[in-house]
């Protein structure tokens, strides 16, 4: 337990935060989802899943260049199964 008031205050800041970022991961997973399984069945609507890595990355939920390999990996996919 914190004696200070200013460690007190950065354990309930620092509680909010985790509760936010784990509910950004998680509306970030079920869009990835989505989008794989759009592909695989050859319906390629990626403005959806681009747009949640988009906020993603954003908010600091991941950072940009695991935003970018998201995004070029989704994008190889359709390319993959339009051929």
């Amino acid at each position: 337990m914190a004696n200070i008031r200013s460690a007190e205050k950065q354990r309930r800041q620092s509680e909010k935060a985790k509760v936010r970022n784990r509910a950004g991961k998680s509306r970030l997973k079920s869009a990835l989802k989505t989008a794989h399984s759009a592909v695989a069945e050859g319906k390629a609507d990626l403005k959806a899943a681009f747009s949640e890595i988009d906020k993603a990355a954003k908010h600091g939920i991941i950072k940009d260049n695991t935003a970018d390999r998201y995004k070029s990996r989704l994008s190889a996919a359709v390319k993959r199964v339009a051929k």
